[in-house]
């Protein structure tokens, strides 16, 4: 999976998660920030391999991409293969609004990832895509003495980091 419609937050939550980042980098835990550094703090609510930015923006024409949620980063969490991630608390909008992106993109054809499926989908924001086993105790507690982290979603994109494609939504 390549591609993903990426949820930004407000300026002051963004600074906090470079922060985080900068406090595992220091513990030598790889960031995103470090993989790339195109890469900004989101949320991805939707992957695929491929995601088309006009037919992704002609999908959603009535439903903004990035409506000002308000999102409350409570937990660490690791996926398989020792992906680190900051949870968002699951509120209903939130939920809603991303099972409304689902449907409206399946509605036009785009094939997503059944990881992103609606009651499947874990909300999360990625910190590192692969913490050393030595480090990972530590790259937790890091995580978890800047929780909460309060946010707004301020803008929305469409990324494909393997082809360094990065197109702004309305």
């Amino acid at each position: 999976m390549g591609a993903a419609l990426e949820l930004y937050f407000d300026g002051v939550a963004e600074r906090r998660i470079h922060v985080l980042w900068n406090a595992l980098a220091a513990a030598e835990v790889p960031t995103l920030r470090q993989l790339s550094r195109r890469h900004r703090p989101h949320l991805s609510l939707v992957g695929a391999e491929l995601l088309d930015a006009p037919t992704v923006a002609k999908a959603l024409a009535d439903l903004p991409a990035a409506p000002p949620l308000r999102l409350s980063f409570q937990y660490a969490g690791q996926f398989v293969g020792r992906v680190l991630f900051l949870g968002p608390a699951p509120s209903t909008a939130l939920l809603t609004h991303q099972a409304a992106v689902w449907r409206r993109l399946c509605e036009a054809g785009i094939e997503l990832s059944e990881l992103y499926a609606p009651g499947v989908w874990v909300p999360h924001a990625t910190m590192s895509m692969r913490v050393p086993r030595p480090v990972l105790a530590e790259a937790i507690r890091r995580c978890l003495e800047f929780l909460p982290i309060e946010a707004t979603i301020s803008s929305a994109a469409v990324v494909d980091h393997k082809r360094d494609v990065r197109v702004p939504l309305p």
